[in-house]
């Protein structure tokens, strides 16, 4: 019997409280220890200005490209018993968390249900979702407005601030798991 095949994953990473930079790597390093994904690699890490009330910590972003077998529906489970286990607890929206994981996009499935639509609603409006899913994708476009990331970006009006974190902090405590690098569990 042949295996399901892998589909390329897009997940968002965010976290203002409690080590933001810290969180991030953590959901990472348990990304890439779960059954049936492969972290293939991850986008530099981003200061980024919080959206919504703007009376909360700065978040750090980036964004995860794995491969899984999982469907849609399994990978969304899994991202939030990750975000369970490391202390995330839902709040009003656009409140301070923990950790936030965002299922980006997958594939190019395009899918709307009570509980998941893909690709993500609010990707194409998101500076702090865009910006590192260009360092992963510079010639991805978004599967249901067909336009290439770049361009989405670029209509997008000034304000959120997204600026990188210093290379030698951001990789530090991930060493095994760095972009461009493929690991099996």
């Amino acid at each position: 019997m042949k295996p399901p095949q892998e589909i390329e994953v897009f997940i968002g990473v965010g976290s203002n409280l409690e080590g933001p930079l810290e969180r991030c790597q953590e959901a990472v390093r348990r990304l890439a220890e779960a059954e049936g994904v492969t972290v293939a690699r991850y986008s530099p890490w981003y200061r980024t200005d919080p959206v919504g009330s703007p009376d909360q910590p700065d978040y750090v972003n980036g964004v995860v490209q794995i491969e899984t077998a999982l469907d849609p529906l399994e990978t969304l489970r899994l991202l939030r018993t990750i975000e369970d286990q490391m202390g995330r607890r839902r709040g009003p929206h656009w409140s301070p968390r923990v950790i936030d994981l965002d299922l980006l996009l997958y594939g190019d499935v395009v899918l709307k249900t009570e509980v998941l639509t893909l690709p993500h609603p609010e990707l194409h409006h998101r500076r702090f979702v865009l910006v590192p899913l260009l360092d992963l994708s510079p010639q991805g476009r978004h599967p249901l407005l067909e336009r290439g990331f770049r361009d989405l970006l670029e209509t997008l009006p000034e304000g959120q601030g997204v600026a990188p974190l210093a290379l030698e902090k951001e990789r530090e405590g991930l060493r095994g798991h760095g972009s461009g690098e493929i690991h099996r569990h």
